[in-house]
């Protein structure tokens, strides 16, 4: 590393009976149902609280709410999406619990769009074989989720919040267990500079790391702090090789970089279709639901027909959607498609594939429980095993919701004993910022949607130069890209190690999905000297379930 500097010594402190990092639903959730325990909450965030990737969800929430629906259908769905790869319990306790979980936040104030009849207005995403997305203010389902949240813990004077907090490391007792973590507060007068929340119980909900690539629909707060704190402590993390990328986000040139703006599976849901520049459609001959196939297999063919035609993007045609549509039903993609020069009510939207989330993560249980005694984690930063490879459309804010539920039923049952914390690691290694857009960029080149062998040789090559760039500090910019550069070597870690295709993970140089050998999971740890170290994690389904689903 550029810097190897002594772990922080903590300034002030502050003392609750949980801390909760991360504001978006996971986090929100889980500091509610920590409170519904009698517990005093301390909520900590890196930006706002109403900041992170929850706001910016627009298709909606995916779960069993109709009468034609039903729970064995949304698992159904939600197996073939991943691959093969999915945690069957983690699946059924998502779609079981899932429609209670929703109608919990209508409870809190969560205002969905309704059908003439004053039902809940469901909609279809990609690979659902019902309507079964809940929506609000038509693409807007995460901010409204977020105000409905947010409004509920300002209401709760057990969880107190600090904004502005990047968290650190954790810190643990003598025993190994979770007591608290370690944060860089600014402007927070008495909070200011490095401090300590002290608990313990840890509930990790920060997010994904969507910035490990030079093009994502994550937001610039999205630096996988959360599954770099667990890799410096020493927790388990899994199936990191699988990141998501969205088949359609709005094209800006080739020079667009950080957060591109969206255009939700629900604009195909409503039927919306791809097309190259010769206006011939992409999807009719590749799978069966077409454009609402998985979103692994429309990345894949989007790139397939832009390397065919020497395109930098494909088209979206919503033309026939008429005005009206467009106004109701997505106002927040309208608006974000004109202000950038785009009318997709007479004109085709140029896409391309982006990160767009990361179905692996801080390794659980099915109570959201760490390898490490009193750590947690929920939302995109944990892997539950629910998505498997490939995440099926709108089942992140559930499980947020669920999962985040999950934890605070444990946490009912538990007793915390509170001990003496010590730091996690004698050393906190650290790259500096100027060492970010490389990595973004041989990240994006070399593993993103296509891998192979020499092109993951290369990226690890490319991150290990990085360490060498001189002027790290001990400032926030410069601990998030050394929270980058972790996530990004343990991703291309797991990758050259998985020889297969499968999901979300492409790799050109095996090109078939392999059961016989990698129907497997990928649990990885760090060890003191920044060593990783994996191990195999057999998948186990009912037999019957698993042979219904490679029927599909």
């Amino acid at each position: 590393m550029s810097a190897v500097l002594p772990a922080p010594a903590p300034g002030w402190t502050a003392q609750a009976d949980v801390v909760v990092v991360g504001s978006g639903v996971a986090g929100l959730t889980a500091a509610l149902h920590a409170r519904r325990t009698g517990r005093r909450v301390l909520l900590v965030t890196k930006g706002r609280v109403e900041e992170g990737s929850t706001v910016w969800a627009q298709g909606g929430i995916a779960a069993a709410l109709d009468e034609d629906d039903s729970p064995e259908e949304h698992l159904h769905d939600t197996l073939v999406a991943g691959a093969g790869l999915c945690d069957v319990a983690a699946v059924r306790a998502l779609v079981t619990e899932g429609p209670g979980a929703v109608r919990g936040l209508i409870g809190l104030g969560a205002h969905f769009d309704l059908d003439a009849s004053g039902a809940l207005a469901l909609t279809r995403e990609g690979g659902h074989l019902r309507d079964r997305i809940a929506h609000a203010g038509g693409d807007a389902t995460g901010a409204e989720v977020s105000r409905a949240l947010v409004a509920a813990v300002a209401l709760d004077p057990g969880i107190e919040l600090i904004e502005g907090a990047l968290v650190l490391d954790l810190l643990r007792d003598e025993h190994g267990a979770a007591q608290g973590v370690t944060l860089h507060v600014m402007g927070q007068g008495t909070r200011d500079g490095v401090g300590a929340a002290l608990a313990p119980a840890v509930i990790l909900a920060t997010g994904g790391f969507g910035q490990v690539f030079s093009q994502t629909t994550n937001p610039l707060v999205a630096t996988g702090d959360g599954v770099a704190l667990s890799l410096r402590a020493g927790a388990e993390v899994a199936d990191l090789e699988f990141v998501q990328f969205h088949p359609t986000v709005l094209w800006l040139g080739p020079r667009a970089r950080g957060q591109q703006p969206l255009v939700s599976e629900a604009v195909r849901g409503e039927g919306a279709l791809l097309v190259d520049g010769d206006g011939q459609r992409l999807m009719v001959d590749v799978h069966p639901l077409a454009e609402l196939a998985p979103r692994d297999v429309v990345s894949r063919a989007i790139l397939r027909r832009m390397r065919e035609t020497g395109s930098a993007h494909v088209w979206l045609d919503a033309r026939a959607f008429g005005e009206k549509l467009w106004e109701e039903r997505f106002p927040t993609i309208l608006a974000s498609c004109r202000a950038h020069g785009i009318d997709p009510v007479t004109e085709l939207v140029p896409v391309a594939p982006a990160s767009h989330y990361a179905s692996g993560g801080v390794r659980t249980d099915l109570d959201g429980r760490a390898s490490i005694p009193g750590l947690f984690a929920c939302g995109e930063v944990a892997c539950t095993g629910v998505h498997g490879a490939n995440r099926l459309a709108s089942n992140s804010l559930l499980e947020g919701l669920v999962f985040a539920a999950r934890i605070g039923q444990a946490l009912a049952g538990e007793h915390d004993p509170r001990r003496p914390a010590v730091p996690t690691t004698a050393f906190l290694p650290l790259m500096a910022r100027e060492g970010v857009r490389p990595l973004q960029q041989v990240m994006t080149d070399d593993a993103s949607v296509i891998r192979s062998a020499d092109s993951l040789t290369r990226a690890a090559d490319v991150l290990d130069s990085l360490t060498d760039i001189p002027g790290a500090s001990r400032c926030t910019h410069d601990w998030e890209a050394t929270n980058l550069h972790l996530v990004a070597r343990a991703l291309v870690h797991q990758a050259r190690i998985r020889e297969e295709t499968r999901g979300s993970h492409w790799r050109e140089d095996f090109p078939e999905r392999d059961d016989q050998r990698w129907r497997i999971r990928l649990v990885s740890h760090m060890t003191w000297s920044g060593d990783l170290v994996t191990r195999h994690e057999n998948v186990t389904a009912p037999a019957a379930e698993m042979d219904d689903v490679n029927a599909h």
